[in-house]
Order: C-alpha cells, then structure tokens, then sequence
C-alpha cells in the first residue's frame, strides 16, 4: 500500500526553465494548468535522437504525461501542440520575463487555472508585437491569483477613488490619499488606479505609473531580489 505511482496524462503544460541532470538527461520546470508548477525529470532528453529534445521548448504549448509520487516526477510523454509562433527579439525577453515571476513566486504544486489561461493569452499576443499594457495585465493578474491582490477600488477607508487625486499605494494598506503628488515610485493618480483596475493603458500617464507601482509591488514580494530579465533589459539600453 502506498507505493503506486501517482500518473498523470495529457497535461496542458509549458517549460519554464531546463537543466542538465546528467550526462543524458534534464530537469524541466514547467507550468501546467492543473497541477501549477512542477518539477520533471526528462529521461535521455539531451540525447541526440531523443523524442523530447526537441520538443521541450519554452513558450511552446504542450500537453505532458508524467508520473512519480516525490518532489520530481518522471515524464513519460511530451507532445507540441502548436498554435503559437515562437518568440524573438523583445518578445523572446518579455517571455523569459513573465517565466522568471512564475519561477520565482510561485509555490510548487499549487494549481491556478486561471493563471495558465492568461499566462497563455500574453505568449499570443507577445507573438504579435509585445506591448507594455500586456505585460501590465499579466502582472495585475499574477498577483491577484497569488493572493496579492492590488485594492484599486476604493482607498483604505473604504471610499472610492477619485480619479482627480492623488494617492499613495502601500502595501498593507491600499491606496491612501495625498494632498499633492510626491515622488515616490508607490505615488499614483486616482485614474492610473481605475485605468489599471480596468486593464485600460491607452492613457500614458496610466501606464508609466502602473509600470513603477507594479515594479515595487514585485520587488516587495520578491524580498528586494532584483530579477535577471529586468538587469539585463537595463543593461540592453544602456549598451
């Protein structure tokens, strides 16, 4: 009793990240839409001739089965489902962005459907030309689903934001309002906090602010660790 494998068929799932394992084999961290983040060993993967080598890459749709009953599971199959064109260029590093968050904040083994959907949604659209409204919603929605969820409705004693004033966003609190803009990156409009609630950044103003209150919420969540894509972006513009 209890020794039987626990198996799983035809996950929808993408690779986040691979590593070697050993000589022949990988470690691929992928987001599956059921089981959330896991941990799978792909056996003989980095073979030449593996059936798996060349299909598990990142951004690509997948439907994977598996089995195991610890912390890495064995993959027993991995199909490409198609669909998605691949990611280049400023595409390609907004992609590894959003993966590098999920890596990085999300708990192993905790399933978020929802997430996957929308997780989804932004490769396709990144496919098409990234833009930063996308990358804005997918953030909105990564810490919704994680339990962060931004208070963009009303300030913190409960009134509803006015889009004529100004506010300061903390944490633990929501927004709270100011009699006049400071400079601080947490400082927002009460429109940036309606537009951003809305998914709306057809406003520029909206989507500078909304950028540098959701760069200091993740920094926040992510206890001060600066991520990688975002160091090199930085370097990229200074080169």
């Amino acid at each position: 009793m209890g020794t039987q494998a626990h198996r799983v068929d035809s996950q929808p799932a993408f690779v986040l990240h691979a590593y070697p394992f050993s000589e022949t084999s990988l470690i691929v961290e992928a987001f599956s839409r059921d089981f959330g983040r896991i941990a799978l060993l792909a056996r003989g993967a980095r073979r030449p001739r593996s059936v798996l080598r060349g299909v598990l890459m990142a951004f690509q749709p997948l439907e994977v089965s598996w089995t195991g009953k610890g912390e890495i599971k064995t993959i027993l199959k991995a199909e490409w489902q198609g669909g998605q064109p691949l990611l280049s260029g400023r595409a390609l590093f907004c992609g590894y962005y959003l993966n590098e968050l999920l890596l990085d904040l999300l708990p192993r083994e905790d399933a978020h459907a929802r997430l996957f959907s929308v997780y989804a949604e932004t490769l396709r659209r990144f496919a098409g030309g990234p833009k930063e409204a996308d990358i804005r919603c997918f953030e909105r929605a990564f810490l919704r689903e994680l339990g962060y969820g931004l208070t963009l409705r009303h300030d913190d004693r409960g009134r509803a934001i006015d889009p004529a004033r100004h506010y300061v966003y903390e944490i633990e609190r929501g927004p709270v309002p100011l009699r006049e803009p400071d400079g601080s990156a947490l400082a927002v409009s009460g429109k940036t906090l309606i537009d951003l609630d809305a998914g709306d950044f057809s406003d520029p103003r909206s989507l500078l602010e909304a950028k540098q209150l959701m760069r200091t919420l993740i920094a926040h969540y992510t206890g001060g660790r600066g991520l990688e894509t975002r160091k090199i972006f930085l370097e990229l513009q200074e080169s």
